[in-house]
């Protein structure tokens, strides 16, 4: 029976059921000595804890994706071989509708990775808008931290309604912020390709073809950014680097260390290779990266924010650091980060674009102008940024505010 399959969720409820009313028909039954009486019905109290405790146990890590499998679970998974994940293609995948916040999520298989997973996109409200129906609209990948998923953004991130709120105050332009699963089958590669699970070509080939596919989008890199907490932000610093045909910029929220993890990947020459810190010396191309981290998040060490860009100061690849004083490892300290990696993102990567037209049209009778680019100054009502917490937090003066190769000036409003 699957770990995260709905058939064992529901048999351990009804166990949970059966162990607290059998323990209240047989409490006053018990025969025999006072010890064993006792014995007893400890011994039944504790199954009623187990069963309970076990309900929520797999509640969570289906929520979460903590554990694909048992042998996930029981460390006996060694993970040698891909695995066979079965989906449906792209041309084939549907988009559930009206779910939590207004988002889609669908369920894939990619046909170059041959993983599966899930991935959840918002629209913003000018997508379906009739004036711009025939516009092109950027994407932001946002990348959620392991454990993990999709929905972490939704319901600890305050996704799509602080992103709703930063547009409002002209922090930013529309983007479509897809959020697809960074561990598929829940294995874990730093968003790396090894040689049995191809997860970067996952992120970077599969799910843009998917979304490509199914919605308005701008076809070259300048309209493709990546934006990542915890090891999502470890995978938006190295995707633009490995893949700036596919993406523009990125915005590491809090990464994990910048060299690797080598509980993730063991082997030392496959964990450099994937290191964001190794990737930019050897970059060829320009893209723009911005990292945040806080000196008290220990999972997030201010060295490592600082020695990637030290690396990046030869390279053309521009690094934009901004360190937080205060803030732990958690949604709070991301929540206060959105405004300036936001406001980066949308300096750095295209606006809502119309449609190009093959000849210059006049005027017509009535006489309406094409509508324009759908930039940052057009969404909203407010003229000013006010809360620059975005997710509920509250923004603290940044310490050590730092760019290096930025040619683009000051992230955020």
């Amino acid at each position: 029976m699957s770990l995260t399959g709905t058939p064992f969720f529901v048999a351990l409820i009804v166990a949970t059921v059966l162990m607290v009313v059998g323990t209240l028909v047989l409490w006053a039954k018990m025969r025999g000595p006072q010890a064993l009486r006792w014995l007893a019905r400890l011994v039944m109290i504790m199954l009623c804890q187990l069963t309970a405790i076990g309900v929520v146990a797999v509640w969570i890590n289906s929520s979460y994706g903590l554990y694909a499998s048992w042998s996930d679970l029981l460390g006996t998974d060694t993970n040698n071989n891909t695995i066979a994940m079965p989906g449906p293609p792209v041309a084939r995948a549907k988009f559930n509708k009206a779910t939590q916040d207004g988002v889609l999520d669908t369920y894939f298989r990619g046909a170059h990775s041959k993983l599966s997973g899930q991935v959840v996109v918002w629209t913003p409200p000018q997508y379906n808008q009739p004036k711009y129906r025939d516009y092109r609209f950027p994407v932001i990948l946002m990348l959620h931290g392991v454990p993990g998923s999709p929905m972490s953004w939704l319901e600890g991130g305050s996704i799509p309604s602080a992103f709703q709120k930063l547009m409002d105050q002209r922090v930013t332009h529309p983007f479509l912020l897809v959020m697809p699963v960074v561990n598929p089958g829940g294995v874990d590669t730093d968003c790396s390709n090894l040689p049995d699970r191809q997860v970067a070509t996952w992120l970077s080939d599969d799910v843009p073809d998917l979304v490509r596919h199914n919605f308005r989008t701008i076809d070259n890199a300048k309209g493709w950014g990546v934006m990542g907490y915890s090891t999502g932000g470890f995978c938006a610093a190295k995707l633009p680097i490995q893949y700036p045909h596919v993406f523009a910029a990125g915005a590491a929220l809090d990464p994990d260390p910048l060299t690797g993890d080598p509980t993730v990947i063991r082997n030392t020459a496959e964990r450099d290779a994937n290191a964001p810190t190794t990737l930019v010396r050897e970059a060829l191309d320009t893209v723009n990266i911005f990292v945040a981290t806080s000196m008290q998040d220990r999972l997030s060490p201010a060295v490592s924010m600082e020695r990637f860009a030290q690396a990046a100061e030869n390279s053309p690849v521009r690094v934009k650091t901004l360190l937080l004083s205060k803030g732990g490892h958690n949604f709070t300290t991301w929540g206060r980060e959105y405004v300036p990696a936001f406001g980066f993102l949308s300096k750095q990567l295209e606006a809502p674009q119309p449609p190009p037209k093959a000849k210059p049209k006049p005027k017509s009778s009535k006489g309406h102008e094409p509508v324009p680019p759908l930039h940052a100054a057009d969404v909203g009502g407010a003229s000013g940024a006010g809360d620059p917490a975005g997710a509920g937090g509250t923004a603290d003066t940044p310490t050590g505010a730092k760019e290096t190769n930025d040619a683009a000036g000051t992230a955020g409003r």
